[in-house]
């Protein structure tokens, strides 16, 4: 049996950098429209939608937390994250609570039932998983490269920002 070798990525000529098949962006994006697809049939199940169940996470993680806080945690201004809140608050999972220290500070608090969801939603990621075809270890491997990936387009896009000016930081 002869073994073929795989064949090197070569580097794309001038005229193909602008192909929508050599843009990473566009690779990415499909994956997570992908990843959409399937997390809306298996969080339908939980009454959830994707960023909802993004927001559950967080708090399962970390309990009771600044609306600020959760924000940070999944890169969301509070334009997006309070409609998510609030939609969250009236399918009875979590509560939104004014700081009694600081009256301009939102808590979030899982309720008893956002709390016992948990247990439930542990199939999510084994299901997820399984959906994408992959073993464990590649799993991890593109979490990493990812993670490294979004590291260095934040520090790019830092570098790349106007200076906001003197005493503007």
């Amino acid at each position: 049996m002869t073994v073929m070798p795989t064949p090197r990525p070569q580097a794309p000529s001038d005229g193909d950098y602008l192909r929508l098949d050599q843009q990473i962006c566009f690779s990415l994006n499909a994956a997570s429209r992908a990843f959409g697809g399937v997390y809306r049939v298996i969080l339908k199940d939980f009454g959830l939608t994707y960023p909802q169940y993004l927001v559950m996470l967080v708090l399962w993680e970390h309990g009771e937390l600044p609306v600020k806080k959760v924000g940070e945690h999944l890169r969301l201004d509070s334009g997006t994250l309070s409609p998510l809140l609030k939609r969250l608050e009236a399918a009875g999972l979590v509560r939104r609570e004014r700081s009694v220290l600081d009256e301009r500070s939102v808590h979030v608090h899982l309720t008893d039932e956002g709390t016992a969801l948990r247990e439930r939603a542990l199939q999510v990621p084994r299901r997820i998983a399984a959906a994408t075809g992959f073993e464990l270890g590649e799993i991890v491997d593109l979490q990493s490269r990812l993670d490294r990936l979004t590291a260095a387009l934040d520090d790019a896009a830092l570098e790349q920002a106007p200076d906001p000016g003197p005493g503007r930081h």
